[in-house]
């Protein structure tokens, strides 16, 4: 039987997620770091933000499938109603509706926020990233050329943006993440990536 379930990411899952991450930061420019994190490395970085911005997993059969998040777009400010988003799959579970789920509830729970604009970085070429993101509304914005150098090659960025909500005149700062959780906005959020269906299981 397949279950599947959408939440919040806990330390215990930070050994999974760097798994996931490590794959991506040896054999691809999707990431720009050229070492994977270590496990401890990883969950620190998940406490880091997690009070301020979401951090979800699929979880598939009691396994993380993918994971995203949500991080601070620059930290004057004037930016604080904008975040920058990554989703990271399993190589297994791609092109199964993972990113476009946890993509779904993140985005619910950052409009409970207070938060307004979300911009995603893609190294190109990448169409997979790039259907992702216009998939789910993202607009491109630009591209910065040649700005990383990883596997002997220069690569350009792609940035792409998308409004969250109508922006109002005088909007209130961001919520943190405790005064929505555990409320039933809170839930409904997180299900709202599960209602627009399940992946299949993964594969033998």
């Amino acid at each position: 039987m397949n279950t599947a379930l959408i939440r919040s990411a806990t330390d215990r899952d930070a050994e999974e997620i760097q798994a996931i991450y490590a794959v991506i930061v040896r054999t691809t420019v999707t990431s720009f770091e050229v070492e994977p994190p270590t496990t401890g490395e990883m969950r620190e970085r998940m406490n880091a933000v997690q009070q301020r911005f979401p951090w979800l997993v699929w979880e598939q059969d009691g396994e993380v499938a993918g994971y995203v998040y949500a991080s601070a777009h620059r930290e004057r400010a004037a930016y604080q109603w904008s975040v920058n988003v990554s989703a990271y799959i399993h190589e297994q579970y791609r092109r199964r509706g993972v990113g476009r789920a946890l993509y779904t509830s993140l985005f619910a729970l950052l409009r409970l926020q207070g938060f307004y604009n979300a911009y995603a970085g893609v190294t190109l070429p990448n169409p997979g990233s790039v259907g992702l993101h216009e998939a789910m509304g993202f607009e491109p914005v630009g591209v910065y050329q040649k700005v990383g150098y990883k596997f002997g090659a220069w690569h350009d960025v792609g940035w792409w943006s998308m409004a969250l909500r109508p922006h109002d005149v005088k909007p209130s700062a961001p919520l943190l993440l405790a005064a929505i959780a555990r409320t039933p906005e809170w839930q409904r959020a997180i299900d709202s990536g599960l209602a627009i269906g399940a992946p299949g299981s993964r594969p033998n």
